[in-house]
């Protein structure tokens, strides 16, 4: 049985339980989408006779060019080297998938605020579908719709950024602003510290000639290799990326690429959702941000670390770690533990955490939409038992939980985090 398509408008209404979260951003569509746009390639590579750049001007093309429309298919594949997970149970597609293996992903977007993105499984998809203020998520597998939209007393706010965002503007919080090539010669100058950077030979990507920027850390202290990045050369859109693992250096750990892409607008009716008849709804409100959450200004206000946030290292070696998190009590769905996070009183105060934890979790413990699973089960499948408390290790990414609640992590070996703990 195939699955089922997203429907039509996204007007429509959506029948169901109405809640709302008090939070800046659904996590649930935050996690989904990065993830959706997380795809790897399976294309052939062939030289192009294009035009010599250095990594500035690269960059700068990225960073000064406009938003394009586009559609296409993206694959996304994942060798972490993770232990295998116990979710056969699912028998459908689901952002868990993007943990391992290969996924393909069919990809959206107007250029502008509408967008997108299907998970596909052999015999179900998991979607994800935006315009402006509103979004869904559905499953066909659970036949589950969320959505999620604006709260009333923020859509002005929202409109007015957006406006802002349309125009080029942002608010002056750290003076005049760098122009797009001023920011790349400073990020490659910063990069320079830590990074080898190169233009790489002209390849083909999705049928597109691309440039290749290609960053080598300068260190044995990370589990990176290097990661290669392809450049579409008439639109400057990303097109893929490849990461390499020190643990492998011949086959990347994480590829994420289109194998086919096209520029053109997409018909609106792609955009437009509908519950189908008889899925199970959820309604969502999410409010923006209150600027009187945010008192600093200036760059200070850009760099400033909530408490109980610290950073150790520089560059690839760099270490985050986190005090005071409850881990037990987030598998275990409670409410009160995403309070204790650092940071997020401060933004959201006590009871806005409290009540986002609760809808983006549920009573049952599973958020709607997403499939449900063994939360601890699954923690105790990616970790084992060091003497400093839980370890996850994979190919990129290394993440320690100690027994006093301190979560550290970083694209470092094991032994790094061990060593600060």
């Amino acid at each position: 049985m195939a699955a089922e398509p997203v429907p039509s408008s996204p007007h429509e209404p959506v029948g169901g339980s109405s809640r709302r979260a008090r939070w800046a951003v659904p996590a649930v569509v935050a996690a989904v989408v990065a993830g959706a746009f997380a795809a790897p390639t399976l294309v052939a590579s062939a030289d192009a006779d294009l035009p010599e750049l250095t990594p500035a001007e690269l960059l700068t093309k990225v960073a000064e060019a406009d938003p394009v429309p586009l559609s296409g298919t993206v694959v996304h594949t994942a060798r972490l080297g993770l232990p295998d997970l116990p979710l056969e149970e699912l028998q459908g597609a689901s952002p868990l998938d993007l943990l391992g293996g290969s996924s393909t992903v069919r990809l959206w977007s107007d250029g502008e605020d509408r967008s997108r993105a299907a998970l596909l499984g052999d015999l179900s998809e998991f979607s994800v579908v935006r315009d402006g203020p509103e979004a869904w998520t559905y499953s066909s597998r659970d036949d589950e719709v969320v959505h999620y939209t604006v709260a009333p007393d923020d859509l002005a706010a929202y409109e007015e950024l957006d406006e802002q965002a349309r125009a080029g503007a942002a608010p002056d919080v750290a003076g005049d602003l760098p122009t797009p090539a001023q920011a790349a010669d400073a990020l490659v100058a910063y990069a320079g510290l830590s990074t080898d950077l190169s233009v790489g030979t002209a390849t083909e990507v999705a049928g597109r000639d691309a440039y290749q920027l290609g960053l080598v850390p300068r260190t044995d202290g990370t589990l990176v290799e290097r990661v290669l990045v392809a450049v579409d050369a008439e639109t400057s859109t990303p097109l893929r990326v490849q990461v390499w693992s020190t643990q492998d250096t011949q086959t990347p750990a994480l590829e994420i690429g289109f194998t086919d892409v096209s520029f053109e607008t997409p018909d609106d009716a792609v955009f437009d959702f509908s519950a189908p008849a008889g899925a199970s709804t959820s309604e969502v409100e999410v409010p923006l941000p209150d600027p009187a959450d945010h008192p600093a200004a200036g760059p200070e206000a850009l760099t400033a670390l909530p408490e109980g946030v610290s950073v150790t290292g520089t560059g690839w070696e760099t270490v985050v770690a986190v005090d005071g998190v409850d881990v037990a009590g987030l598998l275990a769905g409670d409410p009160a533990s995403a309070t204790a996070l650092p940071g997020v009183e401060r933004s959201f105060g006590s009871a806005g955490a409290q009540d986002l934890y609760g809808e983006l979790v549920g009573e049952d413990g599973v958020a709607p939409g997403l499939p449900e699973i063994d939360a601890a089960g699954l923690y105790e499948q990616l970790t084992q038992e060091v003497p400093e408390g839980r370890l996850l290790s994979s190919a990129l990414l290394s993440v320690l939980v100690t027994d006093d609640g301190r979560v550290l992590a970083g694209a470092v070996p094991p032994e790094a985090l061990r060593a600060l703990a």
